[in-house]
């Protein structure tokens, strides 16, 4: 093993820290990918968390300003775009991520939209409906078409697989951003000054926008759930129980009282995501359940 084999090792060894670290959910859903496309998931999801800590406080923190924030985040980009060009980084969440965008072909027709909606972070406190879908498709839907790039780099698919794979990716993502957001309103609120849906006011949050809200984010995920089954069997159970845990915090956010949501973060305890997984275990595809039964 030379020296760069050696750094390439550090560098995955580092990235696959970052995402058991920092999400419980996303970390058991690696589990079950398959080695080679598990590490490029990985590398992925630790890129974006760094980029999501400059401009969620991790600089602030520190005692900067939101401008020296985005000074960071700003060279930050500029490391990935030469490391993707050239494939190396001093920055070793950097150098990891460059290598799976350079093995599974992604670019930065992905990442800039991705920094972008990072950029709006540090300057937009409220949201309307086309900023909204602006930030989602960059902070979120753009992290599902890269992971999507791993999972189907060894396909060979034709324009109209393709096309159903990346509705489903984006379909995802966004789902996963909206829950999160929901079950963050007053935690983005209070601690960030930010309110992501429009229109919507954490002080006056009602059941009538609750529900409309999930009835969105279930749409998503319904129509994530269709495209699963076509995913290869290196990455099919993964997906799915990431699928599965949203669609159950869809089910709890549902059920909890809008007064409440604006004051607790709703979570899936660690027997039901167990039982979530044994499921994705026995061929089980999650989606989300009528409105009728999760209300009933």
């Amino acid at each position: 093993m030379n020296r760069l084999e050696l750094y390439d090792r550090v560098a995955d060894e580092v990235a696959a820290v970052v995402i058991h670290r920092y999400s419980t959910s996303f970390g058991l859903a690696s589990r079950l990918l398959g080695a080679g496309v598990r590490q490029h998931v990985e590398n992925i999801y630790a890129l974006v968390r760094v980029a999501d800590e400059i401009v969620d406080g991790g600089v602030t923190d520190a005692g900067l300003d939101l401008a020296a924030a985005g000074r960071y985040l700003d060279e930050f980009e500029a490391d990935t775009n030469q490391a993707m060009e050239n494939g190396y980084s001093t920055n070793i969440v950097v150098h990891a991520f460059a290598r799976t965008a350079r093995e599974v072909g992604f670019g930065r027709e992905l990442t800039e939209p991705f920094f972008h909606s990072m950029r709006m972070d540090l300057t937009d406190t409220e949201h309307d409906q086309q900023s909204f879908e602006e930030y989602v498709y960059g902070s979120a839907e753009v992290v599902g078409l890269m992971c999507l790039r791993a999972f189907v780099q060894e396909l060979d698919m034709t324009d109209a697989q393709n096309e159903r794979m990346v509705h489903g990716a984006r379909a995802l993502g966004a789902a996963f951003q909206k829950v999160n957001f929901l079950r963050d309103l007053s935690a983005d609120f209070e601690s960030l000054g930010r309110s992501y849906f429009p229109g919507v006011r954490v002080d006056s949050f009602t059941e009538e926008e609750k529900h409309r809200l999930l009835d969105d984010i279930d749409a998503d995920l319904r129509t994530s759930a269709a495209v699963i089954p076509d995913l290869p069997a290196s990455s099919r159970r993964a997906v799915a129980l990431a699928q599965g845990l949203f669609a159950e915090l869809s089910v709890r956010l549902r059920r909890t009282p809008a007064s409440e949501l604006v004051r607790a973060r709703v979570r899936v305890p660690d027997a039901v995501k167990l039982r979530i997984a044994a499921g994705v275990l026995a061929g089980r595809i999650p989606s989300p359940r009528p409105v009728a039964a999760v209300t009933a």
